[in-house]
């Protein structure tokens, strides 16, 4: 086997990780949406000529995991990519993705030969469909969630196709801020694509490609022997969603884990079939999970690329709501579903090695959409948000309050960004008391956010979970409190709102989140007990 210089391969490895950063610092700062440039609700990766995730950012976990096993699946459909292409695409089935989530793919050549691809996908806060933030409580099939973009060029040879540009922007509320980020994932491509042609510059095209093959091999070489010192064996684990948004039944998860050698192998066998509402998920939502789970069983300082997968096997029942077929709905498959998918995978994982993983953290992204005509400009606008909650107490300490965990890692918006862009207020921003778990490390605190509509008439989308099911505390620690959704109607009364659902409400009126608190870790002590 060819060796390859293991300090000039670490120089190389950094110098991609650093330009998978600088690609997503211009897509923030040159986005027009606040869910992309206060939020950051968008990630960055380089994959090489074989479309092997190679480098990424510390983006968001969801979409870098289904990335992984995305890319490749679109440019089979495309076949490989011209200088000057650029391919876009959101179908779930093809993307590993829900529709907002628009990805655009571009290849690196040097002197005439395709040496890597470049990918930035971001979430966009409208892309058509039933309700507007394109994320519906309620959704039955996929095409109520939106247009759908099989891959295709929106630019050939460096030259934009409009007819393609024109379809996009003729199927969403509002175009211009779609154009904006659009442009914006576009910018985050082209210097991806300047800093490769630097490397080559540097180390040559021909080693630049002998060492994305070697980083690959030392991340698969590190992540076996990281699985060679785990105990062998099989182990269980299952936990649920509330519902899927179309029936009151639990949506459940069930998985085998096993262990031999130097190879894992997840199976999925008794999970519950591809049910009529939207926490369905396509099979790469499944693998970005595990993807994330791994790096916290084994060893977090790992590169985040395709080695990491290669001792990975995974068994997903045909039939299964985490392998959904079209016309399935699955929106928030990838907001909610991943978090449970997580929830249980670590679950399995805290029986293998107790000392590492966490309990339970809040299990859902509170997401929540909101959208109608301003009445400042008359134009319609589309504000889209996911909440953080509490993260699950620690082995080393408690859990952090108010943060996304696990598949989430976004912002929040800030509330004068809010204001300013959207005709809403914000009357309530807190951390909600006593909503973590009790233990020897207590798990964070939930949030309390609510958002009041100011002079005129929106419909509000929610897309949420741990309603009724709290996150799980372990080894003697208690579960975290359970969220809560409900409505401010004019007149000060409360109603409370179902998980997933959607709403009109007026002005004055208001939606507001209380969101789940962290499960505790270990037995709490005694006079906490005592107390209790």
């Amino acid at each position: 086997m060819k060796t390859f210089d293991p300090i000039r391969m670490e120089v190389l490895r950094n110098a991609l990780e650093a330009t998978a950063q600088e690609m997503g610092a211009v897509l923030k700062h040159t986005a027009f949406s606040p869910n992309i440039k206060e939020r950051m609700d968008a990630s960055c990766a380089i994959f090489t000529a074989d479309a092997e995730l190679v480098a990424q950012a510390e983006h968001v976990p969801v979409h870098l995991g289904s990335m992984l096993r995305a890319v490749k699946p679109t440019l089979d459909r495309t076949g490989p990519l011209e200088d000057g292409d650029v391919v876009i695409v959101n179908d779930p089935y093809v993307a590993g993705a829900h529709l907002p989530d628009i990805t655009l793919i571009a290849p690196v050549f040097i002197k005439n030969e395709r040496v890597a691809y470049v990918a930035s996908r971001a979430h966009h806060s409208d892309v058509g469909g039933m309700e507007p933030g394109s994320m519906p409580g309620s959704s039955k099939e996929i095409f109520q969630e939106g247009i759908l973009i099989p891959p295709v060029k929106l630019y050939r040879a460096g030259v934009l196709q409009t007819d393609i540009m024109d379809m996009v922007l003729s199927n969403v509320r509002t175009p211009e801020e779609r154009r904006g980020d659009l442009n914006a994932q576009l910018a985050a491509l082209r210097i991806g694509e300047r800093r490769m042609e630097d490397l080559a510059d540097r180390f040559d095209a021909e080693v630049l490609k002998e060492g994305l093959a070697a980083i690959l091999d030392y991340t698969e070489r590190r992540m076996r022997a990281r699985m060679a010192e785990l105990p062998k064996g099989v182990w269980y684990a299952e936990d649920c969603l509330d519902n899927d948004g179309s029936s009151d039944d639990p949506v459940w998860i069930r998985l085998k884990i096993e262990i031999e050698e130097d190879r894992i192998a997840f199976d999925f066998t008794g999970t519950s079939p591809q049910v009529r509402g939207n926490v369905n998920a396509v099979a790469p939502m499944c693998w970005s999970s595990i993807f994330y789970s791994l790096k916290l069983l084994t060893d977090a300082s790992l590169p985040p690329n395709s080695g990491v997968l290669r001792p990975v096997s995974v068994h997903i029942p045909k039939g299964c709501f985490l392998d959904a077929q079209r016309p399935a709905a699955v929106c928030a498959g990838n907001t909610e579903t991943t978090q449970r998918l997580a929830d249980t995978i670590l679950k399995g994982f805290a029986q293998i090695a107790p000392d590492r993983i966490a309990a339970a953290s809040n299990g859902t992204m509170n997401l929540i959409g909101i959208g109608g005509v301003d009445p400042r400009n008359g134009r319609p606008y589309t504000y889209i948000e996911t909440s953080g909650g509490g993260q699950g107490g620690r082995p080393m300490g408690p859990g952090m309050s108010g943060v996304h965990a696990n598949m989430s890692n976004t912002l929040n918006t800030p509330i004068e960004s809010l204001e300013i862009s959207y005709p809403l207020r914000c009357i309530r921003y807190e951390l909600r008391e006593g909503s973590g778990g009790v233990g020897q490390h207590s798990g964070g605190e939930g949030m309390v956010r609510a958002i009041e509509v100011v002079d005129h008439e929106a419909r509000v989308s929610l897309q949420t979970d741990r309603r009724r099911f709290a996150p799980y505390g372990l080894h003697g620690g208690a579960d975290g409190l359970p969220g809560r959704n409900w409505r401010i109607v004019a007149d000060g009364k409360h109603t409370e709102q179902p998980a997933k659902g959607s709403v009109t409400l007026s002005h004055g009126e208001a939606v507001v989140l209380e969101t789940p608190g962290g499960g505790g870790w270990g037995q709490p002590p005694a006079h906490e007990n005592a107390e209790g």
